[in-house]
C-alpha cells in the first residue's frame, strides 16, 4: 500500500477536463454518488444501489454517517487531513477486484468535482458519477428561482473564488442568484456586503439551512438587513450547512 495519493493541483478541473469514459464492456467503475442533503428520504435508488453492492464505501465522515444503513460492505471515512492515505486504501481495496464506492454530499455536479477528482487521480478505474438531488434544488424550489433564471456559485471550495463573486456582481438584479457559501469566511453577511458595495441595489435574499432535516430554516431577509454593521460582527449568524439565495 502507498502512503498516499498524489492529487492534482486542481482536482476538480482534473474531473472535469473530458466527458465521462463509457463504462460498458469495461473494467468495473467506482462509483461517486451524490447522497442528497443527508434526509435519506431524497437519495436516489440508484445511489443506493451503488452503496449497497459495494464491497468498500469511501467519504468523508460526516456524509458517510448519513448513509451507514444502506452500507454492507467496509465503510473507510476519512477528513482533509487524511484523505491521501484513505483514498490509497480505497484505491488498493479496487485495485484487488472489490467493487468500490465514494460518496459525496448532494448532487456530485453541485460543488463535488474537487472530490470526485481526487477518487479519479486514485484508482485506476473508470469512475463513473450517479447523480443525486442537491441543496441547491431544493433552495431554488423553497424560493421559487428557477434554476433556468439564476446563476449558481459556489464558494465552498479550495482555491481562488474572484471570478466567483464577480459573476454574482454582474448578474445580481439580473438573475436570480443561488450561493452555497463558504465557512466561515464567506458566509451571506460578508457576500450580501460586497454585492452592496459593488453597486448592486438591495434585495430580497432568503438564507436557507439544512435543508429536508427536521430543524430546517428558512430566513426572509434582504441585503441591506444582512450587511448592516458586518465590520462589528465576529461570527456569521448561520449554519456551515446553507445555501445563499437572492432573489432578482
Amino acid at each position: 500500500m502507498t502512503d498516499g495519493v498524489e492529487f492534482p493541483d486542481d482536482p476538480g478541473a482534473f474531473a472535469a477536463e473530458r466527458s465521462e469514459v463509457e463504462s460498458a464492456g469495461s473494467d468495473t467503475p467506482v462509483y461517486a454518488v451524490g447522497i442528497g442533503p443527508g434526509n435519506p428520504e431524497f437519495l436516489t435508488p440508484r445511489g443506493a444501489r451503488a452503496i449497497r453492492e459495494a464491497d468498500v464505501v469511501v467519504g468523508f465522515e460526516t456524509v458517510v454517517e448519513f448513509v451507514e444503513d444502506e452500507i454492507d460492505g467496509d465503510a473507510l471515512t476519512c477528513g482533509y487531513g487524511d484523505e491521501p492515505e484513505t483514498l490509497a486504501a480505497f484505491a488498493d481495496r479496487v485495485a484487488g477486484g472489490e467493487r468500490g464506492t465514494a460518496v459525496l454530499m448532494g448532487d456530485p455536479n453541485h460543488s463535488g468535482y474537487q472530490f470526485v477528482g481526487k477518487v479519479e487521480s486514485a484508482v485506476d478505474a473508470p469512475v463513473e458519477v450517479i447523480p443525486g438531488i442537491s441543496s441547491v434544488q431544493i433552495a431554488a424550489s423553497r424560493a421559487r428561482t428557477p434554476m433556468e433564471e439564476a446563476t449558481f456559485v459556489t464558494l465552498h471550495k479550495r482555491g481562488p473564488i474572484e471570478a466567483d463573486l464577480e459573476r454574482l456582481e454582474r448578474d445580481v438584479g439580473d438573475r436570480h442568484l443561488l450561493v452555497i457559501p463558504r465557512p466561515f469566511d464567506w458566509m451571506p453577511e460578508r457576500i450580501a456586503h460586497r454585492l452592496l458595495e459593488s453597486g448592486a441595489s438591495d434585495h430580497e435574499a432568503l438564507i436557507c439551512e439544512r435543508l429536508t432535516h427536521d430543524d430546517e430554516a428558512i430566513t426572509h431577509t434582504s441585503l441591506s438587513e444582512l450587511a448592516a454593521d458586518i465590520d462589528s460582527r465576529e461570527e456569521t449568524a448561520f449554519s456551515d450547512l446553507s445555501v445563499f439565495v437572492v432573489r432578482r
